[in-house]
């Protein structure tokens, strides 16, 4: 059983439903939701998630795109990228859909973490 499945890649724009048309009609993405705080396209198996971003200031901090993964047990994959070197950006939140984390990588690129409820 893989311990951990491709979910999305998330890009942070200022203005969602341009972006949303900007891959849609540019890049053949098919968009499957569209609001202005989020949107979520699609071009095949990859996915592609947009959430408003309301300054630059978020993009400076390198949140600008974040890998998003699907796991089975959010606290032992946490436990184990901490190991690795990761860092936690921010507490494990218990959303309505389920558990959700945000980890920095060696680099400090963004990954994101999601247990479904």
């Amino acid at each position: 059983m893989a311990t951990a499945a491709f979910r999305w890649v998330l890009h942070l724009h200022r203005d969602v439903p341009r972006a949303a048309r900007f891959y849609s009609e540019g890049h053949d993405f098919s968009i499957n939701v569209c609001t202005p705080r989020w949107a979520e396209l699609q071009n095949g198996p990859l996915k592609l998630a947009l959430m408003q971003s309301p300054s630059d200031l978020a993009m400076q901090k390198g949140y600008s795109s974040m890998l998003s993964f699907t796991v089975a047990d959010i606290n032992s994959t946490v436990t184990k990228l901490i190991t690795l070197g990761a860092e936690l950006d921010g507490p494990i939140k218990y959303e309505i859909h389920g558990k959700v984390a945000a980890l920095r990588c060696l680099v400090g690129h963004m990954l994101g973490l999601h247990e479904p409820a």
